[in-house]
């Protein structure tokens, strides 16, 4: 098939194929008229590329598994190579969801600390519910 059928069927662009192509991800094969020619082993890299950024991987971590596929092996993630990228991005997602724990827990503490300080004034204050806080960014109310 030709690069415009293989963008179709594939949901991408012409030129994101060439640019697959220039960085050794997708084999660049010419037919005998030089048009770039394409299989359905292709379709298959580009299906496993798409998934894999898909789940956040860069494309320079879907070579391994562009690599295994192309190897002949059944899925693109069966090789030693891909299996490790696996293991790396699961230890990145880790350390980011530590990340996004230890912001939570602060947003946390500090949404306890604001309920705490207008209750302290809906108390002081002698009409029932409180003074309404005055926003210092803001200098008023809506």
């Amino acid at each position: 098939m030709r690069i415009g059928e293989l963008a179709a069927r594939a949901g991408t662009t012409t030129r994101t194929l060439r640019y697959y192509e220039a960085r050794g991800l997708l084999p660049a094969r010419r037919s005998g008229n030089g048009y770039r020619s394409y299989d359905e082993g292709d379709l298959r890299l580009l299906r496993q590329i798409r998934t894999l950024q898909d789940f956040g991987f860069d494309l320079e971590e879907t070579r391994p598994f562009v690599e295994c596929l192309r190897a002949g092996h059944p899925e693109g993630d069966s090789c030693p190579a891909s299996l490790a990228v696996y293991r790396r991005k699961l230890d990145e997602l880790d350390a980011l969801i530590g990340e996004l724990a230890a912001v939570r827990a602060k947003v946390g503490e500090q949404l306890a600390r604001a309920e705490s300080a207008r209750e302290r004034l809906a108390a002081e204050a002698e009409v029932p519910g409180g003074p309404e806080p005055e926003c210092e960014l803001g200098g008023g109310g809506l």
